[in-house]
């Protein structure tokens, strides 16, 4: 870490270590609280709070000197909740209300069942599970919702469907803090309802089962919409030093121009009808980062790189902003994405794809001069469109506690996590640019 402070990028460039401690935690905590805030209502895509969100975004990016550009396109098979689900069961004489993204949660291949629906349970027999694609014969499932584990739920939805039952309950489990997280892309839906529900309560479901009859009324207001995504795009103006004259080929001072950009995708899941679910580790944190490392970046000398900024829409949905971005980008950039700066553990998780060696070599320069420990690590996010389009990429992850929960608040994301992204960050941008 000592070394750093003697470390100059260019004649008369900058010092890098002036430069990495400019950035500011507070900044990017006030980041993070502004886009966790109710009035973006969790940021999904399409959703009024998430063009709200790219708006603030734009402005920021304005404020920094960028020439800013907002790009739409179209997002299919998103996810929506437009009401609160309905679990209860009833059995020996008792009645348990579940909590939804507590004791239950939606299915991504659930159909539709907007009012709830009352029948009684049964299981499976073990034969129909094991045999081939033919039904068989009936197995009175007819009217029933059906119990089923997480390696049958499959199985048990073709015969719930070929029978007419009422809906499938299968299994799924909770993070750490006990809620089930929420997704908005999936598979494709079933013909009937699937609700998930946490392991405790499934096995409670089954014991009754097994000593008696029981009744469960169930619903699943979800359906796949379509809707329009918002990608934010920033070109930051060239910092050239003196005497450098531009070539035809676009080379400076006889150097090739050097293009970077960094990445980060500012949408979650949204709200659900009536709990918040604030989306502050899972992007914010990201953003804010990627937002003061641009802050800081822009008052320092880059020579010949040209650094643009991409806030993105709709990875939750299934990368559809990366997907639109990366085939219109010249085939040298150079990208970063950073998914999640929250919370760092031993090390932040780095994933390169594409021809990506060298600037790999130059992250983890960086990462040793400002102390940022790295292990690789599958980082499935943007990153990865861009490295299917032949760029060079890598992906960045540093901690999303609370991931897609109620849970997920801005007081849960540590400054040191922060102020570690934005400086991996900028020492990587200002070593490329040496």
């Amino acid at each position: 870490m000592d070394d750093q402070h003697s470390i100059r990028l260019g004649q008369g460039g900058p010092d890098l270590a002036a430069l990495v401690e400019a950035v500011s935690a507070t900044r990017m905590h006030a980041t993070v609280r502004e886009l966790a805030s109710d009035r973006y209502a969790g940021r999904r895509v399409g959703s009024p709070g998430g063009r709200a969100a790219a708006s603030w975004l734009a402005a920021r990016l304005g404020e920094l000197g960028a020439q800013v550009q907002l790009s739409e396109f179209d997002v299919a098979g998103v996810r929506e909740l437009y009401a609160t689900p309905v679990l209860e069961w009833s059995g020996a004489g008792r009645t348990r209300h579940l909590e939804h993204r507590r004791d239950f949660v939606e299915h991504l291949a659930s159909a539709e069942l907007p009012h709830p629906r009352t029948a009684l349970l049964t299981k499976v027999p073990e034969t129909d599970l094991v045999t081939g694609p033919e039904t068989g014969p009936e197995t009175g499932l007819r009217g029933r919702w059906v119990l089923a584990d997480a390696t049958t739920w499959g199985r048990a939805c073709e015969l719930a469907e070929a029978q007419g039952a009422a809906g499938v309950l299968t299994v799924r489990g909770t993070d750490t803090d006990g809620w089930m997280p929420k997704m908005i892309a999936g598979p494709p839906a079933r013909a009937v309802p699937v609700i998930a529900v946490r392991p405790e309560a499934h096995r409670h479901l089954g014991e009754a089962l097994d000593n008696g009859p029981v009744q469960v009324t169930g619903s699943m207001p979800l359906r796949q919409i379509a809707t329009r995504g918002r990608n934010i795009y920033a070109r930051f103006p060239r910092t050239e030093t003196g005497g450098h004259r531009r070539g035809d080929d676009g080379s400076v001072g006889g150097n090739a121009r050097l293009r970077v950009l960094l990445s980060a995708h500012y949408d979650g899941v949204g709200d659900d009808p009536d709990q918040r679910l604030p989306a502050a580790a899972d992007n914010a944190s990201g953003v804010a980062a990627v937002l003061e490392a641009a802050r800081v970046l822009t008052a320092a000398r880059r020579g010949a790189l040209e650094l643009t900024v991409a806030f993105l829409d709709a990875e939750e949905a299934g990368a559809w902003g990366s997907a639109h971005h990366a085939p219109t980008l010249p085939p040298d950039t150079l990208v970063i994405n950073l998914d999640g700066a929250a919370q760092l553990h031993e090390a932040a998780a780095v994933e390169a794809g594409g021809p990506a060696h060298a600037l790999l070599a130059t992250l983890d320069q960086a990462a040793r001069l400002t102390g940022v420990p790295l292990k690789a690590g599958a980082m499935a996010s943007d990153n990865r469109r861009y490295a299917a389009a032949g760029l060079a990429s890598i992906g960045v992850g540093m901690g999303m506690p609370g991931y897609q929960t109620p849970a997920e608040t801005p007081d849960r994301i540590e400054s040191d996590t922060l102020v570690a992204a934005a400086r991996l960050l900028v020492a990587t941008v200002m070593l490329l640019s040496a």
